[in-house]
């Protein structure tokens, strides 16, 4: 009873929180909840930036790493496999010589035959089943080997544009190019097309090199900046050798010894904190691709080390991926 009495005396004893205590906790509360909340959205919107970002360096360092090495590797020529004279040949200005393969091959082509002081260089002029015509200054053993030696001189297609005028040539946005690119003894034609204007895409189409019908363009890198390169740069630039040359010229043909790519890109997505789409220019200045400056090298000293471009790629030039 004394207890109770007490209680009865003394109410605030077991009154708890008043309303006064109950709404200043309440907005602590709520001021704590609303930083954590805060902090949690900004590393949200941190996260989101980074993820595109991170997904658009990946797409357009994928898409330069194989633009840099086939324009590296452009202008190889190759056979897929060993050859040897079949049967004996006899010296001749137009003798049909059977070959264990004629795989790889085409018309006008230069082949070496044969080694040490019997080797000479013939060129192909027409190929039947088996076995090729040319002209042979010496005679051969059957076995002896047939290879080639090297590179295409327009391995990167020359400019259309004045004064290069090759025709369906590569320009700012069409980069053509073609040789044993992958290094297997397959030697394919590829296109890359760079259409920022229309669809902001990055496309790459290949083809056998011997094909009729060109390959279909792929998708190999989306979302182009639709607003172009920084001073409207083009996405491909060539550096052609030697001064003066003409594609169309017999004698002072086009040799493009470098390229410059050149390709600004948006993320997929706008950022989480701005709203607006991440840019970013990659550029690669003066690949070179090597095997046609080997050419070029070679043709101040053996024109039959520069091999023409095959009539099969001159016919895909001109299709449209």
């Amino acid at each position: 009873m004394s207890d109770l009495a007490n209680m009865r005396k003394d109410p605030k004893s077991n009154s708890g929180f008043s309303l006064l205590e109950m709404m200043i906790s309440t907005v602590i509360l709520l001021g704590v909840s609303g930083v954590v909340m805060s902090g949690l959205l900004q590393t949200t919107h941190t996260e989101g930036t980074v993820q595109n970002r991170t997904e658009m360096h990946a797409a357009v360092r994928s898409a330069t790493e194989l633009m840099q090495q086939e324009i590296g590797q452009a202008g190889r020529i190759a056979l897929p496999a060993a050859v040897t004279l079949a049967a004996a040949v006899a010296a001749g200005p137009s003798v049909s010589a059977t070959l264990s393969s004629t795989a790889g091959m085409f018309a006008n082509e230069y082949l070496v035959v044969d080694a040490g002081s019997n080797q000479e260089t013939v060129q192909i002029i027409s190929i039947g089943s088996g076995s090729i015509t040319a002209a042979f200054r010496l005679a051969h053993a059957s076995g002896v080997p047939v290879s080639v030696q090297g590179g295409f001189g327009t391995g990167v297609v020359p400019e259309s544009a004045s004064p290069y005028n090759m025709t369906n040539g590569s320009d700012g946005t069409h980069l053509k190019l073609y040789g044993d690119i992958n290094d297997d003894g397959k030697m394919v034609y590829v296109e890359y097309i760079c259409d920022w204007q229309t669809s902001g895409n990055l496309y790459r189409s290949v083809s056998a090199f011997d094909a009729t019908t060109i390959g279909a363009k792929q998708v190999l890198l989306p979302n182009l900046y639709n607003g172009g390169n920084p001073g409207g740069t083009p996405c491909f630039v060539y550096q052609e050798e030697p001064s003066g040359c003409a594609a169309t010229s017999a004698t002072n043909p086009c040799f493009v010894t470098d390229v410059a790519v050149t390709l600004t890109v948006q993320t997929q997505l706008p950022d989480p904190s701005t709203g607006a789409y991440q840019k970013e220019t990659k550029a690669l200045l003066n690949v070179s691709p090597r095997n046609v400056f080997d050419a070029y090298q070679l043709s101040t000293l053996s024109n039959n080390r520069v091999e023409p471009m095959p009539s099969t790629v001159t016919a895909l030039l001109s299709q449209t991926p």
